[in-house]
């Protein structure tokens, strides 16, 4: 038998759309191959999340989870790996083979960090290494941080850091940045951003937490060891798309799904929510109002049917 909605990724836009879609009694299942929440697991604390004291990313995936559950959402712990479009709705192909047929779509798989691969950046990540200044630039007060990148979003991020750390340093392997000239300029006049010109991470240090980043220069190879507490990674984001997502969907330059103000796709019946959005904040707050909104949508659309 067909499920009115599958939902597939656990984080936060999975689980509230999850629980909304739950507590409308649809027959809804959530496919997530690994533990619920998605990258707010990485984050040490979160506590910028509206009502809620500060918390371990960790157990406000565990409460979500647990809240959504209540409320009559099935999750099953498989991966999906194909998605296609048939008469009667979609058909989903897990890694496990079992195959989960549906009437609408909810596609919250989240996006990742692209990854320079240094040593010390996996092990230390969630101790130092950061792909979020919003998220974990506040523990950083009156302490030296880097950024790594050029681009708009590494640019912004250096500047807001410096509303915590003491100094920030930035370091792009070009001598001109790639951010916008607004942006920049903002940049360029704050006394508290050091800009390192023509240089690249090599190896984040530390054993416990981050105590150094060394960078090489392009130009002549020659090493530096930062002093650094926080190494922020901005080298882009990579949207998670699984075989037969992309021909449903209308994505932007970067890969990520555009959706209507309802999270609608072009495909009737398909939403999208979360971070594989194309869209301009990502945070667990923005996360949990495309689930709610994805959830809404797809209660009408199968109203409607």
């Amino acid at each position: 038998m067909a499920d009115d909605l599958v939902i597939i990724g656990g984080g936060p836009a999975g689980l509230t759309a999850g629980m909304y879609a739950s507590r409308a009694r649809l027959r809804v299942r959530l496919l997530e191959k690994g533990v619920s929440g998605g990258q707010i697991n990485e984050t040490s604390i979160v506590e910028n999340y509206p009502g809620v004291e500060p918390i371990a990313g960790a157990d406000l995936a565990q409460r979500m989870e647990a809240q959504a559950v209540g409320f009559g959402l099935r999750i099953d712990r498989d991966g999906i790996v194909k998605v296609s479009k048939t008469e009667d709705g979609f058909l989903l192909v897990g890694e496990s083979g079992q195959e989960f047929p549906c009437k609408a779509l909810i596609v919250a798989l989240g996006a990742s960090p692209v990854k320079l691969g240094i040593p010390g950046e996996e092990d230390l990540t969630g101790r130092g290494v950061s792909y979020c200044a919003v998220c974990d630039g506040p523990f950083y007060r009156d302490q030296e941080v880097a950024v790594v990148g050029g681009g708009d979003s590494a640019v912004e991020e250096a500047t807001y850091l410096t509303r915590f750390a003491e100094r920030v340093h930035l370091i792009h392997r070009r001598d001109e940045l790639r951010a916008v000239k607004e942006i920049q300029e903002k940049a360029l006049a704050e006394p508290k951003i050091q800009i390192h010109w023509s240089y690249v991470p090599v190896e984040v240090i530390g054993k416990h937490g981050v105590e150094a980043l060394r960078i090489r220069s392009v130009k002549d190879g020659s090493e530096t060891d930062l002093p650094v507490y926080g190494v922020f990674f901005y080298v882009g984001l990579h949207p998670n798309l699984v075989d037969g997502l992309s021909e449903m969907v209308e994505a932007d330059d970067r890969g990520f799904i555009i959706t209507d103000s309802g999270m609608g796709s072009k495909t009737p019946g398909l939403f999208a929510a979360g971070d594989i959005r194309s869209k301009s904040l990502r945070q667990i707050s923005t996360a949990v109002g495309d689930g709610a909104a994805a959830a809404y949508s797809a209660q009408n659309y199968l109203e409607n049917l």
